[in-house]
């Protein structure tokens, strides 16, 4: 582990402990060069998974792009850091426990909207509108149209006929 502020490679662990959700664990450290203390975040990584792009190229997953991702859509959303944080641990968690070591960007994207969607109408729609990049303003009205209930599922505000 570096040092952020002088870049040396020698760093001591002073305390240990797992975060509140259990996913990683919090170490304070401080460097032996400058002794300067830092805090870093290390999260258990089940395996090393790869992103086929639509394009083709393949790249190693990055969490964090998933997780700025999923920040972004929930931004001014009344949706806590906490909460994001175990959506995003879900997503990964589903991702490594589907046994596949390539995973399409395409199943991740899904995946997401599928959890936003079950969150926030808002930021679904946020995310779908980037990731699905709609070029036609049809195409965004449809998915619109299609997140509403049917006729069937309102319920009548007039009282039964009788």
């Amino acid at each position: 582990m570096h040092c952020p502020f002088c870049g040396h490679e020698d760093t001591q662990v002073k305390d240990s402990r797992p975060t509140d959700d259990g996913a990683a664990i919090r170490r304070r450290r401080v460097c032996t060069a400058c002794a300067q203390r830092f805090t870093t975040i290390e999260r258990v990584q089940l395996r090393e998974l790869v992103v086929t792009k639509m394009d083709g190229r393949r790249v190693p997953f990055d969490r964090d792009k998933l997780a700025r991702s999923i920040r972004i859509a929930l931004r001014k959303r009344p949706i806590d850091e906490e909460r994001q944080e175990r959506i995003v641990n879900g997503l990964v968690r589903q991702l490594e426990a589907s046994g596949d070591a390539e995973i399409s960007s395409s199943k991740i994207g899904e995946l997401a909207m599928d959890a936003l969607h079950n969150i926030d109408g808002v930021a679904y729609v946020r995310f779908a509108s980037v990731y699905r990049d709609f070029r036609e303003v049809e195409a965004f009205s449809k998915l619109l149209t299609d997140m509403q209930p049917g006729e069937e599922d309102i319920p009548s505000s007039s009282p039964p006929n009788t």
